[in-house]
């Protein structure tokens, strides 16, 4: 299976730019939708994301265990996007009292793992699209919550990097393929 990461700041155009990019494979298509409508706004939000997709794709909701969704979907599916992987993990964090980033350390791990078994399987014409926020360039942030989110965020970040075969950096609604 061929990964590929895409990042950027928030509202850079890297769904966009990853539904384009995904959208030119062949074949059955699944998008991984780790958003909650936990308000109005976010579902305001969720259903713009919704309407962006074309009707080609199947939606399927799933806040925290991405590992086994995307296990669940790669022997059924060719595309597969998932959006985001911040989204998860800030989740994942959520889902503890006093959240530290060895909370998440293990999911992390436990994904990472997942991404390298499905890179060496023999489907290399089946695609797996990452989006992830890039929440490093800004200044330190004022709290731990906020801290330990981008700790977490920028590890897992470079360890999906690492695995993909592609990676690309949008800023402005532009692509820029780092590797």
């Amino acid at each position: 299976m061929k990964i590929i990461f895409i990042t950027g700041g928030s509202r850079s155009g890297k769904s966009s730019y990853a539904l384009k990019l995904s959208g030119q494979q062949a074949g059955k298509k699944a998008f991984i939708a780790t958003a909650e409508p936990l308000d109005d706004e976010m579902r305001l939000r969720i259903d713009a994301h919704k309407r962006q997709r074309s009707d080609v794709w199947e939606t399927f909701e799933e806040p925290v265990r991405l590992s086994e969704m995307i296990s669940e979907l790669v022997e059924s599916y060719d595309v597969i996007l998932v959006d985001c992987l911040t989204l998860w993990l800030s989740n994942c964090l959520m889902r503890e009292p006093f959240p530290e980033i060895g909370t998440v350390t293990k999911e992390i791990d436990d994904f990472i793992s997942r991404l390298k078994k499905l890179k060496a399987t023999e489907s290399k014409d089946k695609r797996l699209y990452l989006v992830s926020n890039e929440v490093g360039m800004s200044i330190v942030p004022d709290n731990k919550l906020a801290r330990v989110f981008r700790d977490a965020a920028g590890l897992l970040n470079q360890q999906a990097a690492a695995v993909a075969d592609e990676v690309y950096f949008v800023v402005s609604g532009l692509p820029l393929k780092l590797k």
